[in-house]
């Protein structure tokens, strides 16, 4: 059976998303690279309720409004298999949050994205999330 993770894509209307520095250290995922906040569910807890929790201890960031964005088989090296579930939500703009988890976290503009080791498949994901906030982000962005 395939380890349950959850990425959360925590977004601000310019489309910048929340991004965690991950420790470089041997044997982690994506160590070093800038990625969303997230882990591995616990034994009887949702996906849902795994990307909150997670997005809280990491971030100490509370979204009440997270929304699925997508699923899928994620492989990476030297690890099991993972069931990777994707949530996006809107950032409040009043709520701090604190990096409790890898070297760092910021908000990282889109166009920025470039100028990051960031993992392809976060992109990917990430231009998702854009794309299903597209109206909601369309009409919140100052004329």
């Amino acid at each position: 059976m395939a380890d349950r993770v959850t990425g959360i894509l925590l977004l601000r209307y310019d489309g910048a998303a929340l991004l965690q520095h991950r420790d470089d250290k041997p044997g982690l995922s994506h160590a070093g690279m800038w990625a969303p906040p997230g882990g591995h569910a616990e034994p009887g807890e949702s996906m849902l309720e795994c990307a909150r929790r997670e997005l809280r201890e990491e971030t100490e960031y509370d979204c009440a409004d997270l929304r699925f964005l997508m699923s899928f088989d994620a492989t990476v090296e030297a690890e099991p298999a993972q069931q990777l579930t994707i949530f996006w939500g809107w950032y409040d703009g009043t709520q701090p949050v604190a990096c409790h988890e890898g070297q760092a976290l910021a908000f990282i503009g889109r166009s920025d994205a470039t100028n990051y080791p960031i993992p392809a498949f976060v992109i990917e994901i990430w231009d998702a999330a854009l794309a299903a906030a597209g109206a909601t982000t369309r009409s919140m962005l100052p004329r």
